[in-house]
């Protein structure tokens, strides 16, 4: 049988089968070899190979064989950049498998319709990719992790899980694996999309009964990235899919990413064998940015509005206090920086404390810290190892004064609690005594090395 030949067979299967079977199943079958009686078929896929044989092949043998070709046994093998992995049907008997296969799908795939056609990637941002990532010392594991993932080399951890809170780096770093993958190995099938992605093509599937398609979708690609996993809690069947999609893919070597917003084990109505299976990879924490980390970020931003911004004077401070007092979110500091500096190109002046106060009042009110009083007065007195009713109780002894100024100095600067009320706070003292407690400690600062070692290290545990 010749190409030409099996181009013309092709038209009747498409009256037979139908126009959407045709165009998922039959039209990406590429005729090879006819010998012995076995017409061999190239595929994309193992998966498609044995889903052809186990549903179409007594439709194609009958074709054939009323066309005059002597075939009696199908047999299928993937195409290029793979170990071939014959699958045959003879009659209406059962697939025969060989071992050993690894299933690629190119680009080209994309114009076969039906499931491959959904192949495509969530769309990717192209701001965030490792040049643009600034790493600090909460994040430099989960960096570390995601660049070696971005390798494409051999499968070390799987998977990989990225956790953290809002704004804290794991969408970012999720693209940027994604966009190194493109880079270094295009040969690879790489499926970026949000778990809410993943739950409404699995959704769609079962209402329209093609879950066939689905589970070849999700079992046909070499790296499968899966953002905000947590959002499958609760949904059983979802769920259950998932954790059959992730054992599949990790039996076959792919390499899984996955982000979350807690840890797995924290996750609430996710089910335990979901949450062991993710637990048996590398789990990174993103933990919430220090003050180094969150300047680094703004004068990262800063360098790059310089091409737009060319001539905007900025006064310093402006940064430090802006990574001071935003400190929660990082797309919250990185937008309030963006409005800073279109609103002072606007009005035509440089970016001091007045303008950023003015322009980012509303952000600064939402970012104010929410730390009390007692909060602060427990972590001082763990910190300096004394009992809390000694701290603010009566007693002068310096071992107890000293850090009882630095708690008062604490809580002038992080909360907005008058000098009265922080006095009644110590044990009923006088507003002067807190003044008095707080300029004690403001000069220390500038002369004793520890007390301003001890302050900062007090301020960073209270503003994680």
């Amino acid at each position: 049988m010749t190409q030409e030949k099996w181009g013309q067979l092709r038209q009747e299967l498409i009256s037979k089968l139908g126009q959407n079977n045709y165009k998922t199943w039959i039209e990406p079958l590429e005729f090879s070899d006819l010998r012995d009686g076995t017409a061999v078929f190239k595929v994309p896929t193992n998966f498609m190979g044995n889903y052809v044989s186990r549903n179409f092949s007594d439709v194609i043998l009958g074709t054939l064989s009323s066309s005059g070709e002597r075939v009696s046994r199908l047999a299928f093998e993937v195409a290029a950049n793979s170990t071939t992995r014959p699958s045959a049907r003879r009659g209406g008997g059962e697939a025969q498998h060989s071992a050993g296969a690894h299933a690629v799908l190119n680009e080209n795939d994309a114009s076969q319709g039906g499931v491959i056609e959904a192949l495509q990637t969530a769309p990717l941002d192209a701001r965030f990719t490792f040049d643009s990532f600034v790493v600090g010392k909460p994040n430099e594991l989960a960096h570390a992790a995601a660049r070696r993932v971005s390798e494409g080399a051999e499968v070390t951890f799987n998977p990989l899980v990225l956790y953290g809170g809002v704004g804290l780096g794991k969408t970012h770093l999720m693209h940027a694996i994604a966009w190194d993958l493109k880079a270094r190995r295009p040969d690879l099938n790489v499926l970026y999309l949000s778990a809410e992605q993943f739950m409404y093509r699995f959704v769609q599937a079962l209402r329209e009964r093609k879950m066939m398609d689905f589970k070849h979708l999700f079992r046909s690609v070499d790296v499968l990235m899966v953002d905000d996993v947590q959002f499958i809690a609760g949904k059983d069947s979802t769920q259950e899919e998932f954790f059959h999609t992730f054992n599949a893919l990790v039996d076959q070597n792919k390499q899984i990413i996955i982000s979350a917003d807690r840890a797995p084990g924290e996750i609430k109505d996710l089910e335990d064998r979901v949450k062991s299976r993710l637990q048996c990879g590398l789990v990174v924490d993103l933990h919430p940015t220090d003050y180094e980390l969150r300047l680094g970020i703004l004068q990262t931003k800063v360098a790059q509005y310089r091409s737009t911004y060319p001539d905007l004077e900025i006064v310093d401070g402006v940064l430090e206090f802006l990574a001071h007092r935003i400190s929660t979110n990082v797309r919250v500091l990185e937008g309030a920086l963006t409005r800073l500096f279109a609103f002072a190109s606007l009005v035509g002046r440089p970016i001091d404390m007045g303008l950023t106060q003015d322009c980012l009042a509303d952000v600064l009110r939402a970012s104010e810290r929410k730390i009390t009083v007692e909060e602060i007065q427990r972590k001082v007195s763990d910190y300096y190892n004394i009992r809390l009713s000694d701290m603010i109780g009566p007693k002068r002894l310096r071992s107890f004064a000293r850090p009882r100024q630095v708690a008062m100095y604490l809580c002038k600067q992080l909360t907005s609690r008058s000098l009265p009320e922080i006095g009644r706070r110590f044990g009923g003292r006088d507003h002067t005594t807190v003044m008095h407690g707080v300029r004690r400690i403001e000069g220390l600062k500038q002369t004793d090395g520890q007390i301003a070692e001890d302050i900062e290290m007090l301020r960073r545990a209270l503003e994680a």
